[in-house]
């Protein structure tokens, strides 16, 4: 996850922490420990999902699953997070609305030092659930549009979802709960990211993430519908201007992008020939966050208690919480996977490994080349970089 408001407008957001390490620059782990506590684990605490979305990781349908981990296992598994020192838990799904007990689970992650925050659709959020969301400590909702009006109901495949997540935004809102924008950018939607950021001022929202698509789940059909690399530069560009004027007019909105590290090379180079002050700034933190971490930094565990190594790499398990703590399968010294994974930098092929930013950008998303090509270690596909960039 990569801040283009601290980044790029020296902005501090209420997560950097997590990523930049304290106000000093100082990292929160310097370097690949032998020990990991993950900061954040994302647990998919529900399967089902009231809708079907085109690109989903998880391929939800709206149904009940069988398996799923109880209301008990789930305490055990939050006292196992908060004694590890997992600085945040992400209820996400499917839809993490549809599990009964997730307001009595976020309360107690709060309780235990966790930070609870949910990714959501947003579809049901009405006021009495903003308030039992506020009530539960729940510090964070990231709510899914893919676009505006008709084209996130495309890619939700239920019509009205944008009118009901927009509503769900406002309830939140309402309730004093802070809430964010989650834009997973592609061919179908590019059109609308200059909306997005307008309708991101227009409601006051004080977060807007913009994801790479990954080709994951149902995800995978739409390989195809990703950005070229020069569309990507575009898109870059129009993210960089609209964070730019949102930052002179101090309208607190925090504009960040997810997996795909390029970006924060991109922002690098991008400032490199504005400010060479303020780009030895941008190297600094992100020699910090250090790019990629699936398998150091994040973890996620699913429905059923399987562990990976991120949330797009379902076929990839570590073990089940149910037959050994997380923290054990988590520094596993004898996982393979784990281990190349936190010698990353040894492991990529390609234009990664030649890469002159390669310790800012840990080689992209493992599961994107993985997907595209059959290797984990393959270059990142996603890469936009052009050959004399990444040459130094």
């Amino acid at each position: 996850m990569i801040s283009v408001t601290r980044l790029l407008c020296g902005v501090t957001g209420p997560s950097d922490d997590l990523r930049y390490g304290s106000d000093q620059g100082a990292p929160l782990r310097p370097g690949p420990p032998t020990r990991v506590a993950p900061a954040v684990v994302v647990w998919n605490c529900t399967h089902t999902c009231n809708l079907h979305c085109v690109h989903c990781y998880s391929d939800s349908q709206n149904v009940r699953y069988d398996n799923e981990l109880s209301y008990k296992e789930a305490v055990t598994l939050i006292d196992e997070l908060a004694e590890l020192g997992v600085a945040v838990l992400l209820f996400s799904g499917g839809e993490p609305l549809m599990r009964d007990n997730l307001f009595d689970l976020g309360a107690y992650a709060k309780s235990k030092g966790l930070r609870p925050v949910i990714s959501t659709n947003g579809t049901l959020i009405d006021p009495d659930t903003a308030g039992r969301i506020r009530e539960a400590g729940f510090a964070y909702v990231g709510v899914s549009l893919d676009g505006l009006g008709d084209t996130n109901d495309g890619f939700r495949g239920v019509p009205g979802a944008f009118g009901r997540a927009l509503r769900g935004m406002r309830n939140c809102k309402k309730a004093g709960i802070r809430v964010g924008v989650r834009f997973t950018l592609s061919r179908r939607n590019a059109g609308d990211l200059d909306g997005i950021f307008d309708l991101v001022r227009d409601e006051g929202i004080p977060r807007l993430c913009i994801y790479h698509l990954v080709y994951a789940g149902r995800g995978a059909a739409l390989q195809n519908d990703d950005l070229s690399h020069a569309e990507m530069r575009e898109a870059m560009e129009l993210i960089c201007r609209r964070t730019e004027e949102s930052a002179k007019k101090n309208s607190g909105t925090e504009v960040l992008t997810v997996d795909n590290s390029a970006d924060g090379v991109y922002l690098y180079l991008r400032q490199l020939a504005k400010d060479a002050n303020r780009a030895e700034e941008i190297m600094r933190l992100l020699r910090v966050n250090r790019g990629n971490s699936s398998g150091e930094r994040i973890a996620c565990i699913d429905n059923t208690g399987e562990v990976h190594p991120d949330q797009f790499w379902r076929n990839h398990t570590l073990g089940n919480i149910r037959d050994r703590k997380f923290g054990e399968i988590w520094n596993d010294p004898d996982n393979e996977l784990l281990r190349s994974l936190r010698r990353r930098t040894e492991m990529v092929k390609g234009r990664c490994r030649a890469c002159a930013y390669l310790d800012v950008c840990g080689g992209g998303l493992r599961a994107r080349a993985e997907a595209a090509t059959g290797d984990i270690w393959a270059a990142e596909p996603a890469c936009y970089l052009t050959d004399e960039e990444i040459s130094g």
